[in-house]
């Protein structure tokens, strides 16, 4: 299995670079990112504004021998373009057969969570916590295909809607808590010191 980590975006509505906040002992991003140690072989992470401070912060995660995966850093020129964008140009580097997907800025997804995800069977798996869709999403070769046809101008949304969902139930907040806002920052703070 592999994963790719979206954090191309402006981070606009946060008032600071929010793949760079500080998170329990590590960035928000590292903590995204160390959700798929034991499952993946690799984790794609897609950059686009300030991609060099993406980058020295793989370097620094690479350097810390912590993971058993290859971290692999891309950079979407088109980022500016909107989310798809990226999400087809890490696409372009997924060879396994199934792959998690995830923004970078949800970072309190529970280890446990994704485990369980991996084992389900599906073209999109889609964690579920109170009846809502969360992240990471499971999905398979056949739908990366869809989504590197599609028109980089489309959505995730309108290439998912031709294939069967499976929700999975779980006993995690953290599927839907994303790190938007300063608010946002804040509780995400308090979630991982409780």
């Amino acid at each position: 299995m592999e994963a790719i980590v979206l954090a191309a975006g402006y981070s606009s509505r946060a008032n600071a670079f929010k793949m760079m906040l500080p998170l329990g002992k590590m960035t928000v991003l590292e903590q995204t990112i160390s959700k798929f140690e034991g499952l993946c072989s690799k984790v794609i992470v897609v950059a686009g504004f300030q991609a060099e401070l993406i980058q020295a912060e793989i370097e620094k995660i690479c350097d810390k021998n912590a993971y058993s995966f290859q971290i692999k850093f891309v950079y979407n020129e088109n980022f500016n373009q909107g989310m798809f964008t990226s999400i087809q140009k890490g696409c372009n580097e997924i060879n396994a057969p199934t792959f998690f997907f995830t923004p970078g800025d949800c970072p309190l997804v529970k280890k446990e969570t994704v485990q369980l995800l991996a084992r389900h069977e599906g073209d999109v798996v889609i964690p579920s916590f109170n009846y809502k869709g969360g992240h990471p999403i499971k999905l398979t070769k056949e739908v990366k295909q869809k989504i590197l046809q599609a028109n980089p101008d489309s959505n995730l949304r309108v290439v998912l809607a031709s294939f069967e969902k499976e929700y999975t139930i779980v006993d995690d907040p953290g599927v839907l808590m994303d790190v938007d806002t300063q608010g946002d920052y804040q509780k995400a703070i308090d979630y991982v010191v409780t």
